[in-house]
């Protein structure tokens, strides 16, 4: 007689339902496990025969066959040791088989019976409630917490094999996910903008970035608060929505990426790689396929910190992501796709040495140098990115400054306004951080003649290509709708102009020309 309990396997960012399936007969003694289950699968059979000593169960000296169906898909990782254990433990009539297979069950067992946390837990819940065959899914206790927000399915944590065998057989509970206390992965310190000493035209800009989810390149001496000003910007941005919370959190715990205990997240990600980072690291894949750093961004933020030192490889690999805010792997004829919808922060030093746009003239790189430093961004790239900003020197008589008052909630407060301006003209589709369709565009960012005339004369005099000037489009509507304005106006367009400082006239994709044409944040407006 064949023996069956449920569990699933994570394909990607999705979960697919997966049949336990044991069958006890005549033959030689041993465990063997079929059904495209790599080594991590297979070695559960020498944890279970430890946790079965630990507890005095008997297993049958047979031949039982476990099959992990269906055998085509494969299983990666050591979730399956709980239903491959209860299964057997089923078959052997240690537990009843009736109330067995009406559970979906996931965990690793430890050598003396516990079970242990396994990472894409959430996604398993959410694929387990749309099963109407199952009375519930049993998880370990280390991701109860993140499986709190699934309603319409029972979900109970177990700490050993022991427990989940005693709940099996009516002889003891397990704990509830609705009943555990409600733990969130910790964020990290954010500084707030009344800590960074003046730089008034860059918080205005990142205050834009936030209102509409715009991508910015931060450009500017070393020292001048580039990074600083990256790191406050989650502090200005809106609270996760419970969708975008569910969203983020499933790609953390696919990834396992979550603490152990840690519910959903409640602060937007903020993903900072090294420069050094390798492709697979930031866009996702691997043996198996993981979410890269761009995945784990999802609904947050992309810090890239001294862009040109990034391999060219690897930024170019970006500029689909940016754009369509999803990434598609392909790797020994399995494709995966992982969302990616981030706002997309770097800075860099506008040359070598730092100081090309230092008013003193200070700069020791030559021409070639720059241009070398400028050639690692390409065009295509710096297309991508909505708004260039340069990012001035600060003097000792600002960084002295009394600076006790907050800036960040009264900014945060205009952004939640402007993005729910944004909400309601798109019928509460969320459209932030998303390409904007032609129709959508017309209907949305119309101008009048006098702001026309702006942007034909600017797109006109630095050769804006057809997305450069939607992206002065879209940023224009943030300004708009931070001031609370139902129509773009002219100041709207000049402002958004200004914010694409690497497209003007001898600075064309980033490529400066000499140290002697220096551009400054007041230049070409």
């Amino acid at each position: 007689m064949v023996h069956t309990v449920h569990s699933a396997a994570i394909i990607g960012m999705e979960a697919r339902t997966v049949r336990v399936e044991v069958a006890i007969r005549r033959g030689t003694p041993m465990i063997r496990i079929v059904g495209l289950a790599p080594g991590a699968a297979r070695d559960c059979r020498e944890r279970f025969r430890s946790a079965a000593a630990q507890l005095g169960l008997r297993v049958p000296g047979l031949r039982i066959t476990v099959n992990l169906a269906p055998a085509d898909l494969p299983k990666d990782g050591a979730s399956f040791d709980l239903p491959v254990a209860t299964a057997i433990l089923a078959a052997a009539c240690h537990v009843p088989a009736r109330k067995a297979r009406r559970w979906a069950l996931v965990g690793e067992l430890g050598l003396d019976g516990t079970v242990r946390g396994i990472r894409g837990s959430l996604a398993i819940a959410l694929r387990c409630a749309r099963a109407a065959s199952l009375d519930g899914l049993i998880v370990p206790d280390a991701n109860l917490a993140e499986t709190r927000s699934i309603r319409d399915m029972r979900i109970l944590g177990a700490g050993s094999l022991a427990d989940v065998l005693a709940f099996l057989r009516d002889e003891g509970t397990l704990a509830s996910a609705a009943a555990s206390r409600r733990r969130h992965a910790p964020a990290g310190p954010s500084p707030d903008f009344a800590e960074i000493a003046g730089q008034r035209a860059a918080k205005r800009a990142l205050e834009v970035a936030a209102a509409g989810g715009h991508n910015v390149l931060l450009r500017g001496a070393p020292g001048a608060g580039k990074t600083m000003l990256a790191r406050a910007l989650p502090t200005i941005l809106p609270p996760l929505s419970t969708r975008e919370a569910v969203e983020a959190t499933v790609v953390h715990s696919v990834a396992g990426a979550l603490r152990p205990g840690s519910g959903l997240l409640q602060a937007r990600p903020f993903r900072a790689p090294h420069h050094s980072v390798s492709r697979i690291g930031l866009l996702g894949g691997g043996v198996p396929i993981r979410p890269g750093e761009i995945s784990l961004a999802h609904h947050g933020i992309l810090f890239l910190d001294e862009l040109p030192e990034f391999r060219s490889a690897v930024l170019e690999a970006l500029r689909q992501p940016v754009e369509s805010g999803t990434i598609h792997i392909t790797r020994a004829g399995r494709s995966v796709s992982f969302p990616a919808r981030f706002v997309l922060i770097a800075a860099m030093n506008p040359c070598r040495c730092g100081r090309l746009t230092d008013p003193q003239g200070s700069c020791t790189c030559d021409p070639a140098d720059v241009r070398r430093h400028a050639a690692r961004l390409s065009a295509p790239l710096l297309d991508r990115i909505d708004m260039h900003v340069d990012v001035p020197s600060v003097g000792w008589s600002a960084l002295r400054e009394d600076r006790e008052r907050r800036e960040s909630p009264v900014m945060r407060e205009r952004v939640v306004n402007a993005r729910g301006q944004a909400h309601r003209r798109f019928g509460g589709r969320q459209r932030v951080n998303a390409v904007l369709t032609p129709d959508e565009l017309r209907v949305h960012c119309r101008l009048d003649d006098e702001a026309d005339a702006i942007l034909a004369s600017a797109a006109s005099r630095c050769g804006f290509s057809a997305r450069g000037c939607h992206r002065v489009l879209r940023v224009a509507r943030s300004i708009a709708d931070l001031e609370g304005a139902a129509v773009i106006r002219p100041d709207h367009v000049a402002e958004a102009v200004q914010y694409r400082v690497l497209d003007r006239p001898g600075a064309s994709g980033g490529h400066l020309t000499a140290p002697g044409s220096r551009l400054t944040s007041g230049s070409g407006r």
